[in-house]
């Protein structure tokens, strides 16, 4: 099985400058450089066939590069609890219609529609149970406006995500010019 999304990834002076925001909260799995992407949908575990099939159908998905600005941070909870930091991507208008394409191509592959909202943003760091949620809170202060320049992804990704004890690791499997 291979587990599957698709992303753009933000240029190497955007990466850098979310680096320098990534500490602050003891137990925190800050993303690495190699981690930080914007998931323009979440796809999952598929098998070999249908990762072949995703990959052909996504090579049809048209699309202008996109132009963004990092704006803010934000957290994902769950259950009561922040699992997750992410820095937030503006304007949200590109973005979605890229989402909505990438979105129907995989339906037409018999993929389930997204259900979830879309928010665009960059996952900076996972939080264990074990983060002080005063640090959390510190660092979403100090961090709320976090800002860049306008920048531009040019190339849509299918990524695959291997779990492994130390997290994630993310390799490309196909990519696509945008533009």
């Amino acid at each position: 099985m291979h587990r599957l999304f698709v992303a753009l990834r933000p240029p190497r002076a955007i990466r850098l400058h979310l680096a320098d925001v990534m500490h602050g909260i003891g137990d925190a799995r800050w993303q690495d450089d190699d981690q930080l992407h914007l998931t323009v949908r979440y796809i999952g575990e598929v098998d070999r066939r249908m990762a072949e099939d995703i990959a052909v159908e996504l090579g049809h998905v048209h699309g202008h590069a996109i132009t963004a600005a990092v704006a803010g941070v934000g957290a994902f909870d769950r259950r009561g609890r922040i699992d997750a930091l992410w820095a937030g991507l503006t304007p949200h208008d590109a973005l979605a219609a890229l989402h909505r394409k990438v979105d129907h191509a995989l339906v037409r592959l018999g993929l389930p529609p997204e259900g979830r909202a879309y928010l665009p943003h960059i996952t900076l760091a996972r939080l264990p149970r074990t983060a002080d949620p005063h640090e959390i809170e510190r660092w979403r202060a100090a961090q709320a406006g976090l800002a860049s320049a306008p920048f531009t992804m040019e190339h849509l990704i299918l990524f695959e995500s291997t779990l492994g004890a130390g997290g994630a690791r993310y390799d490309t499997i196909a990519r696509w010019p945008l533009g």
